[in-house]
């Protein structure tokens, strides 16, 4: 990607080195922990699902230094390399957004990137990094540990740095989500439905948010030329590295389609693929998608 010289966002918050008071509440699950559970849950025989209520019940067990209060946490673009380039893709999908999301009614309302280490308080409660990036919808903040790259890169074969920054745009996608109300109506779907189809709704939303992170992509090339040959591969291939299919596999050597939260490999590039091809977020609509 050609960074050099960009905008980096001031919506970034550093807290990274600064540990959280509890250690537990499941505020969202990211990338990197889908490879975590789904392991735990192969090697020890429990359902995943009762692994992370086990997780989510942690909460409650002190551990470590109380985080410091936010007004003391950094703020503005970090001074190393890493912390740079999360604020600089950050920055560009602030202008992306900031355009597309008027046409269609909506005001765009930034989201901060908050990078930490371990683990991190949220208004979703206490997550470790285990879980990967997420986005709490209660603070509109997108939490990330930089750490989750070289995990990305080692244990599932996704490098490349438009790799890392669809990382961000999908986690962004979430926030385009609730402000467009559909976070909070798949959440109410999801309290009056089953297991399944509770699980079909989320692969959903992730998919789409996989898509607008292809919208994202499709105007940083057409408009900024931030884009160069091969990084929209290295996205299709880490969406392809993180489908819940191949994680399966990964994991316990089979595939259970009912149990899947983000979608297949398949589904994960196409609809990457399809916001990238498009860059109109109204082509994102998987939920009234016949076929995903």
């Amino acid at each position: 990607m050609r960074l050099e010289g960009q905008r980096e966002s001031e919506n970034v918050e550093d807290r990274r080195g600064m540990g959280p008071a509890r250690i537990g509440g499941m505020g969202g699950i990211g990338l990197g922990g889908i490879v975590l559970i789904l392991a735990l849950s192969y090697f020890t025989g429990t359902n995943p699902l009762t692994i992370l209520n086990m997780l989510g019940g942690l909460q409650d067990m002190p551990s470590g230094p109380t985080v410091a209060p936010e007004e003391t946490v950094p703020t503005g673009a970090p001074s190393d390399q890493l912390g740079r380039f999360a604020a600089i893709v950050l920055a560009d999908t602030e202008d992306t957004w900031r355009d597309l999301l008027p046409r269609i009614g909506h005001r765009y309302d930034d989201p901060r990137l908050v990078l930490f280490t371990g683990a991190v308080q949220s208004a979703c409660g206490t997550t470790s990094s285990a879980v990967g990036p997420f986005y709490c919808p209660g603070d509109h903040k997108v939490y990330l540990d930089l750490s989750f790259f070289n995990d990305m890169s080692e244990r599932l074969g996704a490098s490349g740095d438009f790799a890392q920054a669809y990382v961000i745009a999908h986690e962004v996608g979430h926030h385009v989500q609730n402000l467009l109300g559909i976070a909070a109506k798949v959440n109410r779907l999801q309290r009056q439905a089953s297991e399944t189809e509770g699980n079909a709704l989320s692969v959903r939303m992730e998919l789409q948010a996989d898509c607008l992170a292809g919208v994202w992509g499709h105007h940083a090339k057409r408009e900024r030329n931030l884009i160069e040959p091969g990084d929209f591969e290295e996205g299709l291939r880490a969406a392809a590295a993180i489908g819940d299919d191949r994680l399966q596999h990964m994991s316990r050597g089979s595939v259970q389609p009912e149990t899947w939260t983000h979608g297949s490999s398949e589904q994960r590039v196409t609809w990457l693929r399809r916001g990238l091809e498009s860059g109109n977020p109204m082509d994102c609509n998987t939920f009234e998608s016949t076929r995903l």
